[in-house]
């Protein structure tokens, strides 16, 4: 939770001193190694090998010694320790007064950031304050090829692969006054450069000494203080790595990086990380009022939203960003579906970057599209740098809505944004490929409807099936926005082979599409004849979740369990394919069938239930969704924070209780409607270039352009208006009246989070 990142580097949050500690933890975006992948029985097309982030050279280590003990929150006595994350500054700040088993008292004062002024760049300030008449050293270390943390799986799937010794030394050299050192990693052959350089201050005379090796290097610092003086230690860290540059060109621009973050100082990193971070914070803070919890927890998901695409630049953003190796540090749909819309919403430089990322690996994805006998490009469904790396077919290569996650994510840029020189870029061939993935995939029966058949949609646990409809309607999707996305770019389309019949091809089957239904309980079918399965016993399965750890895939995909939203995910994507009355049906069905047991459901159910008026559920849904972290509630938030769910739940916030959406439009639609406890909401987003406010609050909502001369049409409700940044526009708060009862879960599984107080 204490991690700092800026989508570049990222740095969990271990004490300075790096003991105790449960896994340290350095990384930086796109560097991992490669493994073996093995099969007992291997088949045509399987990955052969995987990619695991790395653990890189940690440039974070500052090691106390006061006289000759060292400083160790387990030993000695610790009067005070506190540590503050700020989400203003943009620091993790640490204040610690502590008594050495020999009896000497000291003050430790440190603050750590991750610059997003300066992507390559971590600062440290450590400061010491003698209480007494002590002899103080400090020792600032980089060190390579750490330990790797003893891991307890329990046989859980989602714990990363530990790489033993990872990195080979290539070259380590002295620099002012630090260093730098070079290495190599074995199988992925990428170059890795971590230096040090520091500027440090005492009132009297200070001792400093520099060793460097292949694996490590020390910069020590040693000064006598009398009571009430300060040894005050600055350190200034960089990193680089390339799969293409030489050694001396990547040393070099690390050398550079330290030079510039020496020149710039350590109240000018200060400065500049709070000014991006306030104007980040003028075009996307919440305010909730009613629930100082969720206040807290929306305010922490969008700090840990943006550490992670902030600074990637073409780089992918894995499932737990840069806080942990959990999934072994891969990339999934999670990013494009839940974390892009946010970051376009908020931070839009960010989102376009992330889908530059993905463009650039199309050439992998055309490979992965041939080996698997279709046409266009199959997107990965885990990746580090664009290759398969997926082990488990069915619900990975069989889960091919992730091509259509993506387009999905790039029509939302150009719709929210206004920007089409990004489709112009590269967008368009995205959409052109994905579309044509999607022709190869389905197919048109004998009546003229559209299938795909034998697929996985989000639910893992309903592997395999025929017509899923999350699937089905994202193929269909896919295929109108690459029609529309060639009809704009008539020139680049042909460049591309876009022909009239291809267009029509896509547009027939966008049309044809079938949405499985069951008329006899009114209700939409997952996937062909989900409804009629066999019921799963969730009193036998009382206290035994995650169920893929204790129960076999063969009985899950034969029953009516769904492990997270699925349907209920379409419904929210796709609001105009369905009636008030279907929505409210359908919740009711899958609410009894929903596990939970992804990360990724708590949220989806939060936006469904406050649409369809279970505002108090929905309440509940998204504590779960913010929460997951600052709970732990899954219990492995040790291996990263659950960065999706974390967007997912400021979705939550805005599109269920603050009714933003869009449709297919590039019209901003308000519906809000509060709970009870939430008094007032304010939420920011930043729309076709321009800065909204929304603010619901005393039976109003009401909609302003904080930025000048601004103009915007908006509906609210039902009702299209205009707001400048004159004339705000106020309207009456509508009631949610639910058409149904609240929805039942499965025995035991309601939400896991109830934290907030109740009259």
């Amino acid at each position: 939770m204490f991690a700092l990142a800026n989508g570049h580097v990222g740095i969990r949050g271990n004490l300075d001193e790096g003991e105790p500690h449960d896994s340290l933890g350095t990384y930086l975006s796109g560097f991992y190694e490669e493994h073996v992948l093995p099969y007992p029985e291997s088949g045509y097309g399987y990955p052969e090998s995987g990619q695991t982030m790395v653990n890189v050279t940690d440039g974070k280590l500052v090691r106390l010694l006061v006289d000759d003990e060292p400083f160790d929150v387990r030993y000695g006595t610790l009067r005070s320790h506190e540590r503050e994350l700020d989400f203003r500054a943009g620091t993790l700040r640490r204040e610690a007064e502590w008594v050495s088993p020999a009896g000497r008292p000291v003050k430790i004062r440190s603050t750590r950031l991750v610059s997003f002024a300066q992507r390559a760049v971590i600062g440290i300030a450590y400061e010491v304050e003698a209480l007494e008449e002590t002899r103080v050293i400090l020792q600032s270390e980089l060190v390579a090829n750490e330990p790797r943390p003893v891991a307890v799986t329990n046989g859980d799937p989602r714990v990363a692969a530990a790489l033993d010794q990872p990195l080979d030394p290539v070259t380590a050299d002295a620099e002012h006054v630090g260093a730098v050192l070079v290495h190599r990693t074995r199988s992925s052959d990428l170059l890795l450069a971590a230096g040090m350089d520091h500027d440090i201050d005492a009132v009297g005379q200070f001792e400093v000494e520099q060793q460097v090796r292949p694996d490590w290097a020390r910069t020590t610092v040693v000064a006598v203080l009398q009571p009430g003086e300060t040894l005050r230690l600055v350190k200034y860290v960089a990193y680089g790595w390339s799969a293409t540059r030489s050694e001396p060109a990547l040393r070099d621009q690390v050398a550079a990086a330290l030079i510039s973050a020496r020149y710039a100082g350590w109240d000018t990193l200060k400065l500049a990380q709070r000014a991006f971070l306030d104007e980040f914070w003028a075009g996307a803070d919440v305010e909730v009022d009613g629930d100082p919890v969720l206040q807290q927890a929306m305010r922490f998901a969008l700090f840990h939203v943006l550490q992670a695409g902030a600074r990637t630049e073409r780089r992918a953003i894995g499932a737990k960003a840069l806080t942990g190796t959990g999934y072994s540090g891969h990339t999934f749909w999670d990013i494009e579906g839940f974390v892009l819309p946010v970051l376009t919403l908020t931070h839009p430089q960010a989102a376009a970057d992330a889908l530059r990322w993905r463009a650039s690996t199309l050439d992998l994805a055309r490979q992965r599209a041939r080996t698997l006998g279709l046409a266009g490009a199959a997107f990965p469904w885990r990746t580090i740098n664009g290759e398969e790396t997926s082990a488990y077919w069915p619900a990975s290569t069989a889960a091919p809505h992730v091509n259509a996650d993506v387009a999905r994510a790039f029509e939302e840029y150009r719709l929210i944004t206004g920007d089409t020189g990004l489709e112009r870029e590269c967008g368009l061939e995205v959409l052109v490929e994905t579309a044509r993935l999607w022709r190869s995939l389905g197919h048109h029966d004998r009546h003229g409807v559209w299938h795909i058949d034998g697929v996985t949609g989000p639910d893992e646990y309903t592997a395999l099936t025929d017509d899923n409809v999350f699937t089905n309607l994202m193929a269909a999707r896919n295929l109108q926005a690459a029609a529309d996305a060639a009809a704009r770019n008539p020139q680049q389309a042909t460049g591309l082979g876009v022909t009239t019949e291809e267009v029509a091809l896509w547009r027939a089957a966008a049309e044809a599409v079938h949405v499985p239904y069951d008329e006899e309980l009114g209700v939409h079918s997952q996937c062909e004849s989900f409804t009629r399965f066999g019921e799963w016993d969730f009193e036998a399965s009382s206290g035994r979740y995650l169920l893929l750890m204790h129960a076999p895939y063969f009985q899950l995909y034969r029953k009516q369990v769904v492990k997270q939203a699925d349907l209920v995910l379409a419904m929210q994507w796709f609001p105009e394919r369905f009636t008030a009355e279907q929505r409210a049906r359908n919740l009711d069905y899958y609410e009894r069938r929903t596990v939970r047991d992804s990360s990724l459901s708590a949220c989806t159910q939060a936006v469904l239930c406050a649409q369809a008026g279970h505002l108090e559920l929905a309440h509940d849904y998204l504590h779960e969704a913010a929460l997951v972290d600052l709970r732990d509630i899954h219990g492995n938030t040790g291996h990263g924070v659950h960065i999706a769910s974390l967007a997912g739940a400021w979705t939550a916030l805005v599109a269920g209780f603050g009714g933003l959406g869009h449709g297919e439009t590039t019209t901003l639609r308000l519906a809000p409607a509060l709970p009870d406890a939430i008094t007032r909401l304010v939420f920011r987003v930043r729309w076709r270039g321009t800065p909204v406010r929304v603010e619901v609050a005393d039976g109003q909502v009401r909609c302003s352009l904080p930025g000048p001369r601004a103009r915007l049409p908006v509906r609210i409700y039902d009702e299209e208006v205009v707001v400048t940044s004159a004339r705000p526009v106020s309207r009456p708060l509508r009631p949610r009246e639910p058409l149904l009862a609240t929805p039942e879960q499965p025995p035991g599984l309601g939400p896991r989070v109830r934290a907030r107080p109740r009259d």
